[in-house]
């Protein structure tokens, strides 16, 4: 099935906003589009909806069913049960908060894993364990390719370790990480899973259920929603975890990590993604059962369109003297997130990118020890590139003109 990218677009007002008209958006890494539905959601919760939810009145009736409903769709379409989603302010808030529970809860002289391959929200405040006493052990990349070999995570793996962080895949190396056979090696060692889904859920929402890691986090306004995290903890260790939330809501899973007064608003416009991915499964054609399967089929149909436009792309810059791809260069390896050391400084090089109508960055990304494991020179940076499925192929063409051009 090949996804109709008009319907894709017709979903999205940001096309037909004459301000970007002739910009090509490749930052979404940093933030995507948002879709129609959560906007129009948004806009009926401010206007109709904005008061205390779950009171007896029938506005607040229906805000607390709304914000009920967001978390009901997306758990289905996750694979989960729906008090084991929870809602934050970001997905950095959302980890640091699991680790403060988690540092309550492990004993010194345990140990965790964490990656150098990581974003610094899902690294930093594991690392920072150490202060009470928790051993880090580090599974490094190669420092060529990026690559995070599941053969190295073995060695570090013993019966102290309580606990193992690492992305489904990096936001500059973009190569997508084997999450289920990860997985199973830690929960053979007697160890917990925490999975960074930032980068890859813009691509497709996984069946996080199936795939089976205790802890899977993304952020909603990198998925064309709200800014908001969202939180998987399966029940088993969530429930062992100790409550970060208010006492008396220490019952309740999803309430349990927690401790401020959600945003009602943009959790409730967060069941607009829902809508969205039923949008194109119906309109493709998709299966009519669970959640799950459904958002396994729009995840398909998404991933063959940025394969598809990926490709031209790698091919474009793989092999240029002047530059360095970071992470694989074939296309099904990895997430359309594409990351290039050049031999001047990023941030210009996306300054002149942007006279060609390319929308797109360069710096760090708050990924440093990715960057430095593969000796990128910090200073210069890296230019990102970085498109999802409503990308068109008039957009990628212009970018390898406008790369032609610049580099």
């Amino acid at each position: 099935m090949v996804l109709d990218i008009d319907f894709v677009r017709a979903q999205f007002p940001a096309f037909a906003e004459p301000s970007l008209q002739g910009q090509a958006f490749f930052e979404n890494a940093g933030g995507s589009y948002t879709c129609k539905p959560v906007i129009d959601r948004l806009f009926r919760y401010y206007t109709q909806r904005k008061v205390q939810p779950y009171a007896p009145y029938q506005a607040s009736q229906l805000a607390g069913q709304e914000m009920d409903e967001a978390r009901e769709r997306m758990a289905a379409i996750l694979g989960v049960e729906p008090d084991e989603l929870s809602f934050g302010p970001s997905t950095s808030q959302n980890t640091y908060v699991l680790a403060q529970a988690v540092g309550a809860w492990m004993q010194p002289g345990e140990a965790i894993v964490v990656t150098n391959q990581d974003h610094e929200a899902n690294t930093g405040v594991w690392r920072r364990l150490a202060d009470r006493g928790i051993e880090v052990r580090e599974w490094r990349v190669d420092p060529v390719t990026g690559h995070l070999d599941p053969n190295d995570l073995e060695p570090l793996l013993d019966d102290t370790v309580r606990l193992v962080c690492f992305p489904h895949c990096s936001n500059v190396v973009g190569e997508i990480n084997p999450v289920t056979e990860i997985t199973a090696m830690a929960h053979a060692a007697g160890a917990f899973v925490c999975v960074d889904g930032v980068s890859y859920a813009p691509h497709g929402f996984c069946d996080v259920g199936q795939m089976g890691p205790d802890i899977y986090l993304f952020s909603a306004y990198k998925t064309y929603g709200p800014h908001q995290g969202l939180m998987v903890v399966r029940r088993a260790l969530g429930e062992m975890l100790p409550n970060q939330g208010h006492y008396f809501n220490a019952g309740s899973l999803y309430k349990r990590f927690t401790p401020a007064g959600p945003d009602h608003a943009q959790i409730a416009a967060c069941a607009g993604m829902a809508d969205y991915v039923d949008a194109l499964c119906n309109h493709h054609g998709g299966p009519t059962g669970s959640g799950a399967l459904r958002g396994a089929f729009v995840h398909d149909l998404m991933r063959a369109h940025e394969i598809a436009l990926l490709q031209p792309l790698l091919d474009a810059v793989k092999d240029r003297n002047a530059v360095r791809l970071l992470g694989p260069s074939d296309a099904t390896l990895r997430a359309p997130t594409v990351a290039l050391a050049l031999n001047r400084n990023a941030e210009t090089v996306a300054a002149e990118l942007a006279d060609h109508g390319i929308m797109a960055g360069g710096g760090d990304f708050y990924a440093l020890r990715p960057l430095q494991a593969m000796e990128v020179d910090i200073e210069r940076g890296v230019l990102r590139l970085s498109f999802t499925h409503y990308t068109s192929q008039q957009e990628l063409d212009q970018l390898v003109s406008a790369l032609e051009r610049v580099i």
